[in-house]
């Protein structure tokens, strides 16, 4: 038991780094619980353990007492005297109690309540160790799973992804080997100090970029902003003071290497480097390219930008679910309204009112007829030039007869001469 003892406490000290003088304090308080079992309610019991010898004693502090009517708290005259020749009647004596089979018995029934001891001690080092630490990028193995939480191995500790860190379109097998950026480390929680990881975190994509472009470790290029949706999608806003560098071609690399190794770790996540500008509108515009903007207005006292698009860009603009919309206006900081181009759509109609006006007129169609045609790709009357019978009756829905008819009465229009 002196040799077992001793290897524990030289083993915790040197591979757990956990002060001696801890592992006898949480020692002391285990084995007095668990001594009651085996000495009884001795008064004032205490435990003194040598962590050099091994050894472990049990003492209890007596009254000296003429008549012994309770022996775990009083001691005869004549025994006290053995320990104490001056002993009275009313005096206090240290009388040791450890049974013969106490450092067996004790140690077995405090081992568990020890070991949380020191499981708790090493998370107080934990919490020193790793404090400083928010902010970095670490690696890890996934151990196992606890509900939706990963529990990863650092090495000396562990760490916790929770189920709101993760990026949903990643999966997470035991034995994968990642990288992990440090979100927080907390040091009051239900389970004690816990080291909360992250790869769902915009700033995880901020020191990747740190990590692979030289050019913004040193602070030649300057990452503005960082809008992402972890899993599908992040813009990147880039800026350098020094005009003779291209802030986005030295975040992509030759040949595109550098970003390549960044969607490699994020899992093949989309991501746009953008070149920032410090008018909100033109920075606007780069972070929708290639979408062709019409308008745009920046209402400042509302952090509002307003834009116009054809029709045609308006689904691109917004994106899917309206992710690009999104990404856009956190990436400038500002909301964005985005709206098709009303007046190209007037124009439109009014060109196509006046072309189903003159097919009315020129051929005695009705205005139905008219409003078909033009829909169908006939916007002016020389169309009707390229197109046979079966083009115009599919137009018609089908409808050959109306068609020939149509077709012969453009004939006789564009030459009324011949047909006379």
């Amino acid at each position: 038991m002196v040799s077992e003892l001793k290897a524990l406490f030289e083993y915790y000290q040197k591979e757990k780094g956990i002060d001696r003088s801890k592992m006898v304090e949480a020692l002391q308080s285990a084995l007095l619980a668990a001594s009651k079992k085996s000495i009884g309610p001795a008064r004032e019991l205490r435990i003194e353990i040598d962590p050099d010898k091994g050894t472990i004693k049990a003492f209890a502090k007596l009254l000296v007492s003429e008549t012994v009517e309770n022996p775990f708290e009083q001691l005869a005259v004549k025994h006290a005297r053995k320990l104490k020749p001056d002993a009275q009647p009313g005096d206090e004596v240290d009388v040791e109690v450890t049974p013969k089979d106490f450092g067996r018995i004790a140690a077995q029934t405090a081992k568990q309540t020890w070991m949380q001891r020191l499981r708790e001690a090493e998370k107080a080092n934990l919490y020193e160790e790793f404090k400083d630490r928010t902010g970095d990028v670490v690696s890890g193995t996934i151990r196992r799973f606890d509900k939706s939480d990963v529990i990863v191995d650092l090495g000396k500790f562990e760490g916790v992804m929770t189920g709101r860190e993760r990026v949903p379109t990643e999966d997470y097998t035991v034995g994968d080997r990642m990288r992990f950026y440090v979100k927080a480390v907390e040091k009051s929680t239900s389970r004690g100090p816990e080291i909360i990881l992250s790869r769902s975190h915009p700033n995880f994509v901020r020191r990747l970029f740190e990590f692979e472009v030289s050019e913004i470790s040193d602070r030649t290029v300057e990452i503005v902003s960082i809008a992402r949706e972890a899993g599908y999608r992040t813009k990147v806003a880039v800026f350098s003071a020094d005009e003779k560098v291209d802030p986005v071609g030295a975040c992509v690399g030759l040949r595109g290497a550098r970003v390549k190794n960044i969607v490699r770790e994020l899992n093949n996540e989309k991501v746009d480097i953008i070149h920032f500008n410090k008018d909100v509108a033109e920075f606007t515009k780069e972070a929708l390219k290639p979408i062709k903007i019409l308008s745009i207005s920046v209402d400042e006292a509302n952090k509002r930008v307003h834009l116009t698009v054809s029709e045609e860009e308006l689904s691109k603009a917004i994106g899917r679910k309206g992710q690009n919309a999104r990404l856009t206006s956190r990436l400038i900081g500002y909301d964005l309204v985005i709206e098709k181009d009303e007046h190209a759509k007037k124009v439109f109609e009014g060109h196509m009112g006046g072309a189903a006006h003159q097919l009315v007129e020129a051929l005695g169609i009705t205005a139905g007829e008219a409003v078909k045609l033009t829909s169908g790709g006939v916007s002016e009357i020389s169309v009707l030039d390229d197109m046979g019978v079966d083009d115009v009756a599919e137009i018609l829905e089908g409808d050959a007869e109306r068609a020939q008819y149509i077709l012969e009465k453009y004939a006789a229009w564009k030459s009324p001469a011949s047909v006379a």
